[in-house]
This record gives structure tokens, sequence and C-alpha cells, in this order.
């Protein structure tokens, strides 16, 4: 009989995507696994603070500013098609060494960008890069860390998403006004950074998989396994609504500084984006032990009051609501990115868990690209109060449905302290 369980047991172990064990991983290598996350998105908005330079080096309108964003978007998307799946059946290791290649390719080019082409390669590099680290990237933390300390990956993961969103465009604000060439000196900063991920992935315990995850073809919308498309859904339904509101301050936070403040300094820009992406980390600390209903409905609650100060900044031309307003996005985009990771962590075997966070971070990442790109443009023709009052209006409609959802979804959406094993503490 115990010859049987130890088969069993080995048997299991083959299956597995990664070399994790039953016991629950030391804190510095989930960590460590958690670095090249937190590096990529460090790269991913450090061009934030650089667009009012590019705009008046270069010259382009707020919506050409939404069409390079949007080519980042548009990277990612398409990374999440393929990057998710080749993870599950390839290993993480096979994707992320090329994301950060290419990330690195990005940083040369933004480096030296002279036109908007340029700058949209740039972006669409970073996207296929960020697609990748949100993919199996996060998974490689989940695996890592072991099925002792799923809630842990899941909010360290989380978390070196939202800190490096917001350490790179401060990172790049600062050295913006110190430093000399700028936009070289802030690149060749990200660049050793990325460096330094590409060798914490070397270093991860992470082989290849013994078996394919499942069949189908590599390029496709990624999915989760019969039976979880509800955790998904729910998911999305707070997620993509934050997720949209910290893209639009990335986006047009510039431009709003500017038309109420006359600043068109990086390090106000910057500052704005990490204190944004600050809250949504420190956020996500503080409601870790909440129950995962309890943490999604008030990531609506906060998008939602996001869009209220949004517009009430708007119409009294103050930058105070402003600035809560970001506070409230970063917010809104934490708890509903943890939540989302959490549901999936949970109840997602390893071997799709790539492919379900791709999936998560699609039906995320279009809303967040469609909106202000839409807003954008839309600003050229009736003003940039209006089409922004005419966004907010839209998405705390969309977030404030999503709330309603979670609410009325009790039994799918399981507290997270059944799921809590005594390893499993930060």
């Amino acid at each position: 009989m115990p010859q049987t369980r130890t088969a069993a047991e080995t048997a299991a172990k083959q299956r597995r995507p990664t070399g994790a064990g039953d016991a629950a991983a030391p804190l510095w290598r989930v960590w460590l696994a958690a670095w090249p996350v937190m590096a990529v998105f460090m790269l991913s908005n450090a061009a934030t603070p650089l667009y009012t330079l590019w705009q008046h080096g270069i010259g382009f309108s707020a919506g050409t500013l939404t069409v390079v964003f949007a080519a980042y978007i548009a990277g990612l998307t398409g990374s999440l098609l393929v990057c998710g799946v080749a993870s599950d059946r390839l290993g993480r290791k096979p994707v992320l060494l090329p994301a950060l290649t290419l990330a690195l390719a990005a940083c040369l080019v933004f480096a030296t960008a002279t036109t908007v082409a340029a700058l949209i390669t740039a972006r669409l590099f970073t996207g296929i890069a960020v697609g990748a680290a949100v993919s199996a990237g996060m998974a490689a933390v989940t695996d890592t860390a072991g099925p002792g300390r799923k809630r842990t990956a899941a909010l360290l993961a989380s978390c070196a998403m939202v800190l490096g969103a917001g350490l790179g465009p401060l990172l790049a604000g600062v050295l913006c006004q110190t430093a000399p060439a700028p936009t070289v000196t802030v690149f060749a900063a990200e660049a050793v950074l990325l460096a330094t991920a590409a060798l914490a992935v070397l270093r991860m315990p992470l082989p290849r998989p013994k078996t394919h995850a499942g069949g189908g073809t590599w390029i496709r919308v990624p999915g989760v396994p019969r039976g979880n498309g509800r955790q998904l859904a729910l998911g999305i339904a707070v997620f993509a609504p934050g997720l949209t509101a910290t893209s639009f301050m990335l986006s047009l936070g510039p431009t709003l500084l500017s038309h109420l403040l006359g600043t068109t300094s990086p390090t106000a820009a910057g500052a704005m984006a990490f204190a944004m992406f600050l809250t949504a980390a420190g956020v996500q600390f503080t409601v870790q032990r909440l129950p995962r209903r309890t943490i999604l409905t008030a990531g609506a609650a906060a998008t939602t009051l996001s869009m209220i100060t949004l517009t009430a900044a708007l119409h009294t031309s103050s930058a105070p609501p402003l600035a809560l307003s970001a506070l409230l996005a970063g917010a809104g985009q934490g708890l509903g990115q943890l939540g989302g990771l959490s549901l999936l962590n949970s109840s997602v075997p390893p071997q799709h868990l790539a492919e379900a966070n791709a999936a998560l971070n699609t039906g995320a990442y279009l809303p967040a690209a469609v909106l202000p790109l839409c807003t954008g443009y839309l600003s050229n023709t009736i003003g940039l109060t209006n089409s922004t009052t005419a966004f907010a209006t839209t998405l705390a409609a969309l977030a404030l449905t999503g709330g309603l959802t979670i609410h009325a979804s009790r039994h799918q959406v399981t507290d997270p302290t059944s799921q809590t094993t005594p390893a499993d503490a930060t």
C-alpha cells in the first residue's frame, strides 16, 4: 500500500508543469520569481513622463498619443493569444527569456526615438513583453511558491505588477529632470534592470513540462478549463474597469495635469502615476485576508468613486480631485486584480494557469485600450472636458455593474480563508 501511494505521488509530480514540491517555498524565492514581472512592468510605464517631451520634440496630438498607447495594448493582446498556451506547454522560461530580450530591444528603440513610428514600435515590443509577464511570469510565481503559498503567490505577483507600473514612471520622471540626455539615461537604466530580471529567470527552478497541457491550437483566444468560466468572468467584471481607469490616467493623465495646472513637469506626471500604483499595491496587502467577495466589491466601488472625482476635477478645474481620482483608480485596479488572480489560483489546475492568467488580462486590457483611445480622439472634436466626462460616466456604469454582479454571486466567490494553510503567510 505505501508503494502504491508513492507511485501515485510520483506520477502526480510528473504531470506538474514545474518542479515545485508540496512544501511551501521560502519567501525570498517567491520574491525573486516576482522580480521579472516587476522589471517588465517598470518598462511598461517608463515612457509616461516622457510623452510631453516627445510631443514638443516630435509634434503630435493627444489623439496620436492614445494611438501610441494603443500600440502597447495591441502588442500585449497579441502576446496573450500565444504566451499563455506556449508557457503551459513549453514551460515558463522558454516564454520569459525571449520576452525579456524583446523588452531590451524596446529600450534601445525608445532611447533613440525621433518619430512617432519609433514610439509605436517600442510600445508594441513592450506590450508583447508585458503579455508574457502577465501570463508566464505570474504563473512562474505561483509555480515557485508551491501549493502551500497560493494566496501569497497571487498577492506577490499582483503587487509586482502594480509596483513596477508605478516605479517605472517615477524613476523616469526623476531621471528626466536630473540626468543628461533623459531618454537615453532612462532606458539605459531600464535595460540594466531587465538584465537582472533575465538572470532571475535563469535561476528559477522551473523545468520544462513533461506533458502538453491540453490540446487545441497554439494561437487562440485564451480561456480556462470547463467549470472555471464563472470565476474568470467575475474577475474580469471588476479588474477590467479598474485597469481601464489606470490606463486612462497613464495615457491622458499628463495632458490633464497640463490642462488643470499648466505644468508639463515629467516629475509631476511620474509622481502621480507612482502614487496611483503604490496605492494599488498597498491596498492589496491591507485586504489580503478579507473574503474575495469583499475585495472585488470594494474594487468596483473604488473605480466608481474614481470616475466621480475625475468628473469633479474637470468641472471645477481643481487638481486635488484629480489626484484623489488617480489614487482611487489605483485601488480599483489593485483590488480587482488581486481578487481575479486569487479566484484563478484557487480553482484552475497549475498546468492551465498561465493561459487562465492570459484570459483574465485579455478581458481586462481590451476595454483598457478601446475606451482611452476613443476618449483621446473624441477630445479633438468635443474637447477634453466633455470627452473625459463621457469616459468617466461609461466606466462608472461598468464598474457599478461589476460590483452588483459580484454582490449577487456569493456562491461563486469563495472565501479565501477556506484555502489558507499555515504555511501561506507573508
